[in-house]
């Protein structure tokens, strides 16, 4: 392939990486967007809170384990195929939402989960082929930062709408409707995957799981997911979750002021993902930030439990936000542990055993805290024990932080595991 040839696909490859964007961003409104209409769902599948709960954390079901599935496709068959899929699938389980029976809310929150696990790892792989290596990570951070503005929308944006009325079948039907013109138009710019007969019959010698057995054999890549995956837990489930319910009953917030500050965790996500980056790559260090990041978020929630008139709830989960954007660091270290033939497959690891960590967790809060939201007699007291439930959960990640070991030195400090 000529010069030219290859700069044209290059402006194909960041053209499909916008549609990308796009995708990863509806990934988000997505998975936010049930927090904010509840009682809503509840009624179109016919069950109480808890048990819709359960099924909007089917998401992570699907998600953690089509992450896996994700990786693969993506070093297989390249993204053309594989974000057209995963954005296909995401507007059918959109749509599946429209339809008034669990059974169909269920299908349709697992399809969800399974179409936007293509979403992140995809924009990554389109932006490898489209950016520079010197302009790489800021294309790699602004996705993250989209896809957090996705999940503020989901609540920020949604909120109010639900609000002054519109019908959540319209909603769905909106959304599932765009998601698929997105499918479409990934399938119709994305250029296909184009290898040389050598990287084929490589790829044939290696077999379809070996990247895996390479990633999943390095205690790193384990570590890193439970760390990334408890710093995850406060803005998956609490945040995009459970926080307008909890803020409403136990804090006796409006709708309004429920949903915006619930929202703020999200937007806090935009600024702080970004900025523990930058200071990452600042000072060639990741373990100290992401300790700190940590930290940060046990300060937030102890100011937001038991000082809340120090500060409005809204600035309080901005700032936990904001230190929860250090969940991102262990996606770089994961990636220099390991060695450089299975970077592609480490995104898909670290993303399904950090939201398997989120599905062992959702259940566990919910029973714990859930569904006792209703009938508790001191409010006060149930907030603030909630929210010491996330605090432990990140104290924890602290403690597994410790036995990282340091990547951000150069690679002479790398450690990675052998073929």
């Amino acid at each position: 392939m000529d010069i030219n040839t290859h700069k044209s696909y290059t402006k194909y490859y960041i053209i499909a990486w916008v549609f990308g964007l796009v995708f990863y961003f509806l990934d988000y409104v997505i998975r936010s967007a049930p927090a904010v209409m509840l009682p809503e769902l509840s009624n179109s599948f016919s069950v109480n809170e808890i048990g819709l709960v359960s099924i909007i954390g089917t998401y992570y079901y699907t998600y953690s384990t089509c992450s896996l599935i994700a990786g693969i496709a993506l070093d297989r068959f390249g993204a053309k195929y594989s974000l057209f899929a995963g954005a296909l699938i995401l507007g059918i389980g959109c749509l599946l939402f429209m339809i008034s029976s669990q059974f169909s809310g269920t299908t349709g929150r697992l399809f969800q989960g399974a179409g936007c696990a293509f979403a992140f790892p995809g924009c990554v792989y389109l932006a490898s082929k489209g950016f520079s290596a010197k302009s790489l990570a800021t294309a790699i951070g602004f996705t993250q930062c989209l896809g957090m503005l996705g999940g503020s929308a989901g609540q920020f944006v949604v909120g109010p709408l639900i609000e002054r009325g519109m019908d959540i079948t319209t909603f769905w039907l909106s959304i599932g409707i765009f998601t698929i013109i997105v499918a479409f138009g990934l399938w119709f710019i994305t250029p296909a995957n184009r290898t040389d007969e050598n990287t084929e019959v490589i790829k044939k010698k290696q077999g379809i799981l070996t990247p895996y057995k390479i990633v999943f054999s390095n205690p790193q890549s384990w570590l890193c997911g439970i760390v990334s995956g408890l710093l995850f837990a406060p803005t998956t489930i609490f945040a995009m979750t459970w926080a307008v319910a909890f803020f409403q009953k136990d804090r006796a917030l409006d709708f309004h002021t429920a949903t915006i500050s619930s929202a703020m965790v999200a937007f806090g996500w935009v600024f702080g993902c970004p900025l523990l980056g930058y200071i990452t790559d600042k000072i060639n260090k990741r373990k100290p930030v992401l300790i700190f990041g940590a930290l940060f978020m046990i300060l937030s929630l102890i100011q937001l439990l038991y000082f809340p008139d120090l500060l409005p709830t809204k600035i309080s989960m901005f700032l936990l936000g904001i230190g929860s954007g250090a969940a991102m660091i262990p996606y770089s270290i994961i990636k220099e542990a390991n060695p450089d033939n299975v970077k592609g497959s480490a995104t898909g690891a670290i993303n399904f055993i950090t939201f398997g960590v989120t599905t062992l967790l959702s259940p566990l809060f919910s029973r714990l805290f859930g569904q006792t939201l209703e009938n508790t007699s001191d409010k006060i007291v149930h907030f603030q024990q909630a929210g010491l439930f996330w605090i432990i959960g990140i104290s924890l990640a602290i403690v597994v932080s410790f036995m990282l070991k340091e990547t951000g030195e150069g690679n002479s400090k790398i450690v990675v595991v052998k073929e």
